[in-house]
């Protein structure tokens, strides 16, 4: 036989059986809530749009977080502002005023999960607002895109970065699982750290297949709200131009192609497409 058509059989042969042995396997539980961990106030959004298209807008941002329940094991997607922020104000005259009003141990709290039962802390990205509240998990594994992982040693430090809140990671004992690519989280198929990067070099999204709501699709920092997502707007902090404008494009496409509930994480309206806490989505 020609060596190549005798690879590519023996590819097509391990596929099939890849195929089949995922196809046995019973699918898990999955349940999905949507959490709350803070807002920020922005006086101008001119920073959103290096073209400035939102010159002179200023908006309330939500800083959402999200459980998943995939049968016994638990994946918390981001953690939001960092609890020293219970309480605080709303500024007005800053360019940018964040508050939090509940913590996510509380939160979780509410649904009888406890922090050590929280397997594995997925971040979309490394930004102060999206890692916040990891130290409250740190018997989880922390999955984090590579990239965004080596810049924690960088110096000076990127824009929005502080070692501060993944001790546990980066000087302590915890687990650290850097994702390269695209990752099936359990296994099944059901739960998929994208690759989205562009905002920050090492950037995810994060794709759950629920039975009955049908495929969500958490968006991470590619896009901030949604006029964001409609006119290609790119922040002028954003790590890499094209590839926060290849990201935009791979979330459509995949929210089309799936005719997934896309969700941008900092965007009010959207957040509510799916239940308020402590509802959830299965």
């Amino acid at each position: 036989m020609n060596p190549i058509v005798r690879s590519l059989f023996a590819l097509s042969l391990v596929t099939g059986l890849a195929g089949s042995a995922s196809a046995q396997t019973p699918a898990a539980d999955l349940e999905l809530w949507r959490l709350d961990c803070g807002e920020i106030a922005f006086r101008d959004l001119s920073f959103f749009s290096d073209t400035f298209a939102y010159a002179g807008e200023s908006r309330v941002l939500t800083d959402s977080c999200y459980l998943i329940r995939h049968g016994s094991d638990y994946l918390l997607w981001d953690t939001g502002l960092p609890t020293a922020l219970l309480g605080a104000k709303i500024d007005p005259a800053a360019p940018l005023s964040p508050t939090l009003k509940v913590s996510l141990v509380d939160q979780l709290a509410q649904i009888g999960v406890k922090p050590d039962q929280i397997g594995r802390l997925g971040i979309s990205h490394n930004h102060f607002d999206h890692v916040g509240q990891a130290a409250s998990f740190p018997a989880a594994t922390l999955m984090i895109g590579a990239a965004d992982l080596a810049q924690f040693k960088q110096t000076p430090l990127p824009f929005a970065v502080d070692p501060a809140f993944l001790k546990p990671w980066l000087e302590g004992d915890s687990k650290v699982d850097a994702v390269t690519g695209d990752r099936d989280v359990f296994g099944d198929g059901s739960v998929t750290i994208l690759s989205t990067p562009g905002h920050t070099p090492g950037e995810t999204s994060l794709l759950v297949k629920l039975k009955e709501t049908g495929p969500v699709l958490l968006s991470g920092d590619v896009v901030h709200f949604e006029a964001q997502r409609e006119n290609r707007g790119v922040p002028a902090f954003n790590f890499d131009r094209a590839q926060s404008l290849a990201s935009m494009e791979r979330l459509d496409g995949i929210a089309k192609s799936l005719k997934a509930t896309l969700v941008i994480q900092h965007d009010p309206d959207s957040i509510a497409r799916l239940p308020a806490f402590p509802a959830s989505a299965k």
